[in-house]
Formats: structure tokens, C-alpha cells, sequence
């Protein structure tokens, strides 16, 4: 599948918000968006005015962004919501969130959503004791996640499991840290999800 293999720092550049695409990185002085929090480009200095689409544009393309999509996947996840009760931008968010990439990162396992995506990729985890290596698969209450035995060791692993309480773990969801076993307790609910999105304006982009 295609992905994106530039610099993910001119992503958050792009969007005018930390995004957090570099994992450890983001913490330290070296972050690129703390040292220059402007658009890339020669024009990036320029004072720019959105118009309406362009503001529901850039919100879509931000949360697109935060979790590593291309457009074709992340609109068939607005279609889903889309199709299913409730309030449509909560559960789009909720489908996000439950991917198995993003709770391995939401778990600790991994620095960034990539990572986690990496680490499902190359079958280090494992979802009610199976193999699991497909990064889109959606979590539910009650499934329990692993690091396998042979991985638990890996240098990344450990790495990201000693930030985990500087970032923190959702009320959703559950850590072992000495097992690197997560528990999913329940689905995520809008207030859990702390990322800056306002996904009203992503259901008035895609239903314009």
C-alpha cells in the first residue's frame, strides 16, 4: 500500500500543531515545530486566511495525518460512522481509536501510531492469544493485547514503555506494564479521545 515517506515534521509544520510523528523526538529541544512553529516553504511566514472549505479541509487533513491514513481508507471510516446510530463524528473518531496500531500506541508499546503500525506489521502482537497482523483490525471490550514473549525484549519496546506515563493511558483501556499485556475495558468515549480534532467540521467537509 502507498504511505507517505517524507518529513513528518512538516506535517506538523503544515498544521500548525504538534502532531507527534516523531515519538521521543517531539519531547526534547530538537523538535523542528517548537524551533520553527510556521508553515514549510518560502511563503510559510506569510499571514494566511482560510476560507470555510479550507478551514474543514485542514481539520480533515490533520486528523488524517494523525493517524497515518491516505484519503481512500480514511473516508471509507467517515462511510462507516456514517451508516451507523448515534452521533456520526464520535463514532468516526471511536473507529480511529480502536484500531490495533493505535492502542498498541495508546497502550504504551509504541512511540508513535507508525511505530505501533510496525509492530503489528511484523507480528509482535498478539489479540486474545492470536497473531494479529493486520494494523486496521478493530479492538473490542473485553480482547486482551500482548507484546509476544520473543519481542518483549526489543530496545523500541522498552523505549516506549518508559514514556508511557508522561503520555498516559486511556481510562479505556488497561496496561500491564510487567506483562506488556493490555486490556480493552470498554469503547472509547469522545471525552477519553484528548486530541485536539473538532470532527463536526470533518462531517460538514465530507457531507458538503
Amino acid at each position: 500500500m502507498a504511505r507517505y515517506t517524507g518529513p513528518s515534521c512538516k506535517l506538523c509544520r503544515r498544521e500548525g500543531l504538534k502532531l507527534f510523528l516523531k515519538g521521543e523526538r517531539c519531547y526534547t529541544d530538537k523538535c523542528s515545530f517548537d524551533r520553527r512553529p510556521y508553515p514549510p516553504g518560502q511563503h510559510g511566514q506569510r499571514r494566511m486566511k482560510f476560507t470555510e472549505y479550507g478551514i474543514r479541509l485542514r481539520e480533515k487533513q490533520k486528523v488524517r495525518r494523525i493517524y497515518g491514513m491516505l484519503e481512500k481508507q480514511f473516508r471509507s471510516y467517515f462511510d462507516r460512522a456514517d451508516r451507523t446510530k448515534g452521533v456520526t463524528g464520535e463514532a468516526f473518531l471511536g473507529l480511529l481509536e480502536r484500531r490495533l496500531d493505535s492502542t498498541c500506541y495508546r497502550l504504551g508499546f509504541a512511540w508513535t501510531r507508525s511505530d505501533g503500525r510496525q509492530l503489528v506489521r511484523h507480528r509482535h502482537v498478539k489479540v486474545n492469544g492470536q497473531t494479529v497482523n493486520i494494523p486496521s483490525f478493530q479492538v473490542k471490550p473485553g480482547d486482551v493485547i500482548t507484546i509476544r514473549e520473543r519481542s518483549q525484549q526489543k530496545v523500541r519496546v522498552q523505549s516506549a514503555l518508559e514514556g508511557v506515563e508522561r503520555r498516559g493511558v486511556p481510562e479505556w483501556l488497561e496496561l500491564d506494564k510487567e506483562k506488556l499485556t493490555g486490556t480493552v475495558k470498554t469503547m472509547p468515549n469522545r471525552e477519553e479521545i484528548t486530541l485536539p480534532i473538532q470532527e463536526q467540521l470533518i462531517v460538514e467537509f465530507y457531507s458538503r
